[in-house]
């Protein structure tokens, strides 16, 4: 059984950071392209972040520069750290494992960054 676990969001100030975890079982992690994804209230899910089975990455136009997608295979375990956060970054965040033919979501996390 498939299961990836996200932890770390909650409610944070403008400029602040926090990091997101995703623990992943049931699949063989290291060869899985791992992502992060949110969804906004009223708006549809986008991409956050990528990181390919051989450490690439790709990153959200509006995210450059403040967040970082990174994995540990070891653990099964992608992170993503959010930096110099902005109100519009506020949504839910998930977790996505993929490969040519299988596709998982997490449950979600929430993030809100507020004042």
């Amino acid at each position: 059984q498939v299961q990836l676990v996200e932890s770390g969001g909650g409610l944070v100030q403008p400029g602040g950071s926090l990091r997101l975890s995703c623990a992943a079982s049931g699949i063989i992690f290291s060869n899985y392209t791992m992502g992060w994804y949110r969804q906004a209230p009223g708006k549809q899910r986008e991409l956050v972040a990528i990181i390919t089975s051989g450490g690439t990455t790709i990153y959200a136009d509006s995210v450059k520069g403040r967040f970082t997608i990174s994995r540990d295979n070891a653990k099964n375990t992608v992170y993503l750290q959010m930096n110099s956060l902005k109100l519009e970054d506020t949504a839910d965040y998930y977790c996505n494992a993929r490969t040519l033919h299988t596709n998982f979501w997490g449950q979600g996390t929430q993030v809100t960054v507020s004042s």
